[in-house]
Parts: C-alpha cells; structure tokens; sequence
C-alpha cells in the first residue's frame, strides 16, 4: 500500500506541476531566462582609448562613454533634453542666482561612503579649482559659492543669473566623485609637493584666503588627479575593476546601487582602432558592440545576419569655418559667397553616404530656440559671383583650407576646392594630425577650416556661446574669431534670461544674425554610426552618444 500511494502522490505531483502557470516555474538549466539572469560578460569595442577617468579631467567621447557609467550627476537629461532627477531628488530656484537642491538619501559610493551635500560641495569645489585645471571648468565657471544647508540639502549660488544651470550640471563633468577619493587625491598631492597641511586645511585656504592659496595651488597641480585616476570612485550601476591603457577597461555591476542594479556581471571597452577590425570583431562576436565607424560602412553591417546599426542624430554640429578677422574673411560677402558655393545635399549623399541631416543654422531641431523656417545660405554659383563683384574680388584670390586626416573632413576639404575654382578663388588643401591641428585652427592664422561642435549640455547656449561670443576666441571655441557687438549682447541676453518662451526668442534672432554674418557654414547635423548583435538586447545609446548598459541582457 505504501508504494502505491507513494506512486499516485508522484503522479498527482506532476499533474498540478504541468497545470502551473510558466510564470511561476524556476527557469531550468541552460534557458534564455537563466541566461539573462546571470548577466553576462559584454564587450564594446571603441576606435579610440579614454583620455581620463576623472569627470574633471577631459573632454573627449571616450572618456565620457565610461564614466557615463561609473558616476552620476545631480540631475540628467531624458531623451527629449528635458531635465530629470537623479542623484538630486528636488530642486527649485529660489532667486535670480540661487538653487537649492534636496538629494537622494540613500545612496552609497563604490567604496561604501555616503553621497551627500557635504560630496555635491567637494566635487563642485573641485571643478574650478585653479589647481585642478580642469578642461570642464567653462562648464562650472559661473558657480560662484556652494552651501551645505544640512545632510541633504545644498544650495549652489551662481555670480550671475544663468538660466541653464541645469543643464550644465547634467554635463558629464557634473559626475560626483567620493568625497574620500577627493580628500585622498589632494592629500597625496600635498605630500608630494612636500607642503605640512592637510587636505582640509587646503579647502579651508582656498576659501578664505584665494591669494595664498594660489601660491600653494602651484605647487599641488601637477600631483592632483593621480588618485582619481588610479581609484575613479562614483555612485553608478557600474564600478571599475581594471584598466590596461590603450587596450582595455574592464567595469563590474555594482550590485549596491541605488537604483535597479543592472544585470550584466561586466563591461569592457576594448580599444581596435581600426575600423574594419571592429566590424569583423562584431561579425564574429569578439565584440557585442561597436562605436564609431565611417557612414561607408552601413551596408556591410547592415547585410550581416547578426549585427545591426544603431544610429541617431547627435546634438552636434559639423561645418566650415571662416576666420572673419583675416582679408578677405573680413567682408561677409565673400564668406557669404564661399557659403553659396556648397551644395549641402550633394555633400551629405556623396561624402557622408547620405547620413545626417542638413543644417541652415547653427541649432539642431531638438534645441531650444530652433527655428523650422529659418532661411540658410543656398547652394547659389550666380548669386556666389555676384557677391564677389560686390566685394571687389571677381578675379578671386588664394585661400588655403585647413583640415584634420578625417576621411570625411580631407574629402570635403577636396569638393571645396573645386568649388570655388568656379568662382576664381585658388585653394590649397593642407592636413594636419589632430592635436597639431587644433592648434592650427586656434591662433588666427589660418583662413579656412572644418571642425564639429558637440553641444555637450543639449542647451542653446552651450551651442552658440562657445562658438560665436567674442570672449571665447581662439581655443575656447570661437575659432572664428567673431567680433559682433549684437552677437554678444543676444548670447548674454540668452543665458540670463529664465522665461523659456523668452529665450527661444532670443536665440531665434540671433541665428538670424549669424546666418547673415556666416562666419562659418552650418552644414550638417551629425548622426552616431553604432553598431551591435542581435543577442544585444536593450541597449540605449542618448543624443550625446553616451551608451547606457544598466537595462542590457546578452540572449544566449
């Protein structure tokens, strides 16, 4: 009797267990659910390393695409540029140059120390820190103090009203560091600049007596990062675990985040400088995703069975660029002229593969203050020669065209060329390695050139003022050296300007202006060539390029 109730007990077992809803059966060995669960091992492939670890140290892609990762800022943007919460739960603005902001309070950094309003100070602090040196300080630079009000509370307090303040602590500059790293990078940088003070003492220097600190800023410069850099400590659903430079950089699930702790067990940004290794590591699936390759080559991933594009418009520019204080740059009729002599469409079809999206002005159609009827400078040859005569340069002249090894830049360096061969202008194409480059284009020298502008907080201002105010020549941005009282007096108006409606108004004008100036040509809105395998699932890559990994799961 026993046995044969013990077999119609079995029986009754596997009856109820085959009527159970799948929902509620433990996923078996080897399943996509198992599979997805235990996270797995993702690999990104990047054309180029980092530059730095520290939020407060560079300002290249790379660098941001991993510690986008790793930290965290008071707010960020959501897909549409709007600002959300996220280590600052609340904030309001309580007058023209102050905001107060309430933080998350249960938030924890990789090495277990606490965020708080005491952190947001510190990491603040630092940015414009003289000795720290920091590439993000025009970011920061209008932050005049930063209050601790109580735990959870901090007030930041601007020198002058500045309505996209948001936005810049949204810039990955804004990522908060741990306190703990902070303290412990300046302390090693007193040590070894053989100073007896303590970190502390240095904060409290800094902000009572600016003219001494100065002279011990000189000493501690070259010494601060080094710890930040060894040790990049933030809030992030990711945390470091190693770094190889110039090949790899390995990151682990933090599985104490404050938000959903992502599923995958690591991602490594592994450095294949060249393009056609990436696709074949991604083909292969030595790699799940891939960034960064030229428009030539969507058709070879996209005829891939595995592999897919992912692409978007960035919020960045590309364009060519006049030097407006050199003859005969000066007279906006030949820059106009020049500007007529392009062919934007036949430049985006027959050198970008028709990628992007042609632009008249300088703000992308995602931006505050876009106008969708705004008038650009055509692609005109009778108009182009009628502006010459006016300028007095019907016989033309030489002009030299400057240019980075970029395929895409040298080949539209090259279509220039010709083009203004029709309207008696001779010009030379020259080539510069990228850093040297830079420098060419920024001490007033040059005539022409050709260079992007990412607007890197998703702001109107962030897009013109660098470029266009007359403060910012030279290397900060205005490679055009634009001089134009009106220009200035918009851009200023724009920034400390609150009301929305009132903004876009502004930048609206002022595009008009600048349209009409053409210090540059606005040509086209670049579009972010990613790439991945269809085992890839839920990826998210933001207007910035910035991938976000923390909903990803590898489909086995």
């Amino acid at each position: 009797m026993k046995k044969v109730s013990s077999l119609l007990l079995f029986a009754l077992i596997l009856v109820l267990t085959a009527c159970t809803d799948d929902s509620e059966v433990e996923p078996q060995e080897g399943t996509a659910d198992e599979a997805a669960e235990s996270g797995g091992d993702l690999v990104v492939s990047t054309a180029s390393d980092l530059v730095s670890l520290d939020p407060h140290g560079s300002n290249d892609l790379p660098s941001d695409q991993v510690r986008g990762t790793i930290y965290d800022g008071l707010v960020k943007h959501n897909d549409d540029l709007g600002i959300e919460p996220q280590l600052a739960e609340d904030w309001e603005q309580t007058d023209d140059h102050t905001w107060v902001f309430t933080l998350r309070e249960d938030v924890t950094f990789h090495d277990g120390s606490e965020f708080n309003a005491e952190v947001v100070k510190a990491n603040l602090d630092r940015v414009v820190d003289p000795a720290v040196a920091s590439s993000r300080v025009n970011i920061f630079e209008m932050i005049e103090t930063v209050n601790v009000l109580d735990d959870y509370q901090v007030e930041i307090v601007t020198a002058y009203p500045f309505a996209p303040l948001l936005n810049h602590l949204a810039h990955d500059g804004g990522g908060m560091i741990s306190k703990e790293v902070i303290d412990e990078d300046y302390q090693y940088a007193i040590d070894e600049a053989g100073l007896d003070i303590t970190a502390e003492e240095i904060y409290e220097m800094r902000e009572s007596d600016p003219e001494e600190y100065e002279n011990v800023s000189d000493n501690i410069s070259e010494y601060l990062h080094t710890i930040v850099e060894q040790n990049p400590v933030g809030t992030g659903y990711l945390q470091f675990e190693d770094r190889s430079p110039g090949e790899q950089t390995e990151l682990t699930r933090y599985d104490e985040f404050w938000g959903e702790p992502a599923t995958l067990d690591t991602v490594t940004f592994k450095v294949v400088a060249e393009t056609g290794s990436r696709i074949a590591e991604l083909e292969t699936g030595s790699s799940h995703v891939i960034t960064g390759f030229e428009p030539s080559n969507v058709e070879r991933i996209e005829n891939h069975e595995e592999t897919n594009m992912y692409t978007l418009h960035n919020i960045a520019m590309e364009f060519i660029g006049f030097n407006t204080s050199k003859e005969p740059l000066d007279d906006k009729r030949v820059r106009q002229a020049i500007s007529h002599m392009v062919d934007k469409e036949e430049v985006i079809n027959g050198i970008y593969s028709g990628t992007g999206k042609i632009m008249d002005g300088p703000l992308q159609p995602e931006v505050l203050g876009y106008e969708e009827n705004i008038e650009g400078l055509d692609y005109d040859v009778d108009r182009a020669r009628e502006l010459m005569e006016e300028a007095g340069y019907e016989d033309g002249f030489e002009i030299s065209i400057i240019t980075n090894e970029a395929p895409e830049r040298v080949d539209l360096a090259v279509f220039l060329q010709e083009q203004l061969r029709e309207i008696n202008i001779e010009a030379t194409v020259d080539q510069y390695e990228w850093g040297a480059y830079l420098e060419a284009a920024s001490t007033g020298d040059h005539e022409i050139f050709i260079l992007g502008w990412p607007n890197s907080t998703g702001d109107p201002d962030n897009g013109l003022w660098p470029l266009f105010h007359s403060s910012m020549t030279g290397n900060q941005g205005n490679r055009s050296f634009l001089v134009h009282d009106e220009v200035d007096q918009l851009l200023e108006e724009g920034r400390q300007t609150s009301d929305d409606e009132e903004r876009e108004e502004i930048y609206q004008e002022v595009q008009e202006v600048l349209i009409d100036e053409a210090p540059m040509i606005y040509l086209r809105q670049a579009e972010s060539m990613n790439a991945y395998r269809d085992e890839v699932e839920g990826l998210y890559i933001d207007r910035f390029n910035r991938p976000d990994f923390s909903e990803v799961t590898i489909e086995q």
